[in-house]
């Protein structure tokens, strides 16, 4: 039977056009896979409609340029008397107002899916369609979420998930299904022959476990590179830069995906003591895809990702006295020769891929059209 080809509107963010633009300071995961998820799409036939602020620009899907200054460098972020609480606002209504205009259009120019990833701004809107609204879900689900989606939710409204385990807090909601991000495997090349040092990378926060980190590899003495965005100007005060006095631990800054995979590439393995339910956690498949093994705290998503023994070693938060398990980390370096690191890139090559991705989108999509 010939495959239904659909008509998909889709958004992500106010704040930065897509891709991603080389002079945007930080790191806004969800753009990179949405523009991913979108051309992925198109290549397979699908019309995909993606709106975005001034800037945006796509080759492969229909793009629709919304007159707004992205966030990131707009004027009305630059007063100072804006408090956080009222940048959020900002944020919330400008983000509205181009997915207000996605509704709007559906109505003259109907769509057979609307995928949204800023789910919040667009619950109000739903109510008002009844063409299918998919919304894949990049944070944590909050007790205060599960309670709003239970009052939003419709029959037309659908939920993905990134990981099974980012289900948990709300079990009941209406999932489409699952889909693991995934990665293009040409930023992140094999390399069969690690160097003598371990890898921190991602924000540098106390959920992360970046402090933790360092204390692994003073306890283990190994070298430690640490990668990523200082977000808590505290925590790096009090919790990191003290201890880059010691000739084991370099910090290298925010790196760009054309630096970070010679980082990824040379390590034998990258540690990820996180401190919270991570709903998915691209550097562990980025890290993997070198063939760099990956030692994680049993948090989130980490058993879904991580093939314990095989891809690396998923180790229990907590020893028997309650304590964090960074024993269990030592450890798991001490063995770390054992995990073939071809392994970790066939894992990578089967399961976290943007064709991968791409095609478990495509069918959820087809299905929910068709119901």
């Amino acid at each position: 039977m010939k495959k239904r080809k659909l008509k998909i509107a889709t958004f992500v963010a106010s704040e930065i056009p897509f891709p991603v633009p080389k002079d945007f300071k930080g790191i806004y995961a969800p753009v990179e896979v949405a523009l991913n998820i979108a051309e992925g799409l198109a290549k397979r036939g699908h019309q995909v409609f993606f709106f975005g602020p001034k800037g945006s620009k796509s080759k492969i899907c229909k793009t629709v340029e919304i007159p707004l200054i992205p966030l990131y460098k707009n004027a009305i972020l630059k007063n100072k008397k804006i408090k956080d609480r009222e940048r959020e606002k900002i944020f919330s209504l400008f983000d509205q107002y181009i997915i207000s205009l996605i509704f709007k259009e559906n109505l003259k120019n109907r769509f057979d899916i609307l995928h949204i990833h800023p789910v919040e701004r667009a619950l109000p809107f739903a109510f008002l369609t009844k063409t299918p609204v998919v919304y894949t879900l990049h944070d944590p689900i909050y007790d205060w979420r599960v309670k709003i989606f239970k009052i939003y939710q419709t029959k037309n409204q659908y939920f993905i998930s990134l990981s099974n385990a980012q289900r948990k807090p709300a079990p009941d909601l209406n999932w489409a299904g699952t889909v693991y991000n995934g990665i293009d495997l040409k930023f992140f090349p094999f390399n069969p022959n690690p160097k003598n040092y371990i890898l921190f990378s991602g924000r540098i926060l106390k959920k992360k476990g970046a402090d933790l980190a360092i204390k692994i590899a003073i306890e283990s003495k190994e070298k430690l590179i640490i990668i990523g965005d200082k977000r808590d100007p505290i925590f790096w005060e009090n919790k990191i830069k003290p201890y880059l006095k010691f000739k084991n631990i370099v910090y290298k800054g925010l790196l760009p995906y054309s630096k970070i995979s010679n980082f990824y590439k040379y390590a034998k393995a990258m540690i990820f003591p996180l401190q919270w339910e991570e709903p998915f956690g691209l550097t562990m498949i980025e890290a993997m895809a070198c063939g760099t093994p990956v030692i994680a705290f049993k948090r989130g998503s980490v058993p879904e990702v991580v093939k314990n023994g095989k891809t690396g070693f998923v180790i229990n938060p907590f020893d028997k006295k309650g304590k964090t398990n960074l024993k269990g980390f030592i450890e798991a370096l001490k063995n770390i020769d054992q995990i073939n690191r071809y392994e970790c890139r066939k894992w990578v090559e089967e399961n976290f891929t943007i064709e991968k991705m791409v095609e478990n989108y495509e069918k959820i999509f087809l299905k929910i059209a068709n119901l």
